[in-house]
């Protein structure tokens, strides 16, 4: 399975909003963990079996949740079973299909 998630504390005091410390803690987890990840300026995406993702999931809302008076959490999961290595396999496909939309349209 792949998960993407946002985990982020509100509730910090701190006069900027920011929160780079606490999800620095958060990506901290998941690079721990061993399992295939990928963090962009929004989500982190990992990927492997439901009970191992999840955990790695609470584990980081756990870390995140000394920086504030509360922790907002944003999951969503594709549930592939059988599939493996699709963090990097969807976006391959994508590109795929990219490149033959492109092609398709010079030769039209």
């Amino acid at each position: 399975m792949l998960v993407a998630f946002s985990v982020a504390p509100s509730g910090t005091g701190r006069v900027d909003g920011s929160v780079h410390d606490a999800v620095a803690a958060a990506v901290r987890v998941v690079r721990d963990s061993g399992l295939p990840h990928r963090t962009t300026s929004m989500f982190t995406e990992i990927e492997g079996e439901w009970d191992e993702v999840f955990d790695v999931v609470k584990r980081a809302t756990d870390a995140v949740a000394p920086y504030g008076s509360r922790v907002s959490l944003v999951l969503k999961a594709d549930i592939r079973p059988g599939y493996a290595g699709e963090l990097d396999g969807k976006i391959e496909r994508l590109e795929a299909a990219i490149d033959r939309q492109e092609g398709d349209a010079e030769a039209g």
